[in-house]
């Protein structure tokens, strides 16, 4: 069975390796353009899984337009049986109907829930105990495929997104195999999604990560690790911006007003939220790295003053 599998990042490259390892025959990897970044945007950055592919001698395509005709005749050429994705981008019908045995997605999370670019991170926001990988045929409308494998993962109360983004790696280059196993034994079986119990998962903005003290300590210590160690929960102390790495969420019925701070300047700093107080724990301040909160400290004195 021919299989063209298209993925970008990281998380992607534990499905390609185990289907590798598994012995599939993988025609082609499709993975975004290079880009420019690093010290002074000069550095040209190439994908996890361009990187994977090149060392492992898979032919590898890079298209800036997927919609693109010459795209679409290079796939086409390529004869693929079935269609592994794994972390990319939104694909246009020409791309996903293309193969006879259809197009899989693998998400990170248990459709219908979480649908969306970040459904690793706002599982946790919301104060989920599980969530897990679910692989999908895809069609038109994004995430609502037929699911075919649908498998779970316990959020544990000290996972962050980084942590539990390592879970999901494994779990889906799990799948990843046992996905490609029953396609080419021809005996995967689909069921519809219920709709009706969706929920959405949208990208991560910088603007979104702003920390709100008016909620719940339980709330606001979920979002922290849902947001933890990539792209950070923030506030602002008096002009200047921290990143909040890890918390420590304390219940307390006191009179001070949400997003009043206390520290003693050396080994504690708390905000107050709704319902108590949450402890900031490792902290990022601007230009600095993360280090521990007594660490900062150390070296920089804060008011007692308000957190927003």
């Amino acid at each position: 069975m021919r299989i063209v599998f298209l993925g970008t990042p990281e998380f992607a490259v534990a499905s390609l390796d185990a289907l590798v390892q598994y012995g599939a025959n993988i025609v082609a990897v499709v993975t975004s353009p290079d880009s420019y970044g690093g010290r002074g945007g000069k550095q040209l950055i190439e994908s996890a899984v361009k990187i994977y592919a090149r060392e492992h001698n898979l032919p590898v395509l890079q298209p800036t337009n997927l919609k693109s005709e010459k795209f679409t005749r290079e796939l086409q050429n390529l004869n693929p049986d079935v269609q592994i994705v794994v972390a990319f981008r939104m694909l246009p019908e020409s791309v996903w109907s293309l193969p006879p045995k259809g197009t899989y997605n693998l998400h990170a999370s248990l459709l219908p829930k979480f649908r969306g670019a970040a459904p690793i991170n706002h599982a946790i926001i919301a104060g989920e105990s599980e969530t897990g990988v679910t692989a999908f045929r895809l069609k038109h409308e994004i995430d609502t495929g037929d699911v075919a494998i649908r498998r779970t993962v316990p959020i544990s109360e000290n996972d962050n997104a980084g942590t539990l983004h390592d879970k999901l790696k494994e779990l889906a280059a799990e799948i990843a195999v046992e996905l490609v196993d029953k396609i080419n034994s021809g005996t995967i079986t689909c069921t519809k999604q219920d709709d009706s119990v969706a929920t959405k998962a949208p990208k991560i903005y910088h603007e979104t990560c702003r920390i709100d003290f008016s909620k719940p300590v339980q709330q606001v210590h979920n979002f922290i690790r849902g947001l933890s160690p990539y792209p950070g929960a923030w506030c602002l102390i008096g002009t200047k911006e921290f990143k909040i790495l890890t918390s420590r969420p304390e219940l307390h019925d006191d009179p001070n007003p949400s997003g009043h701070l206390l520290t003693d300047n050396k080994k504690m700093l708390k905000v107050k939220c709704a319902d108590g107080y949450i402890w900031f724990t490792h902290i990022k301040a601007e230009g600095k790295k993360a280090m521990p909160i007594a660490d900062l400290l150390n070296g920089l004195k804060i008011a007692e003053s308000q957190a927003s």
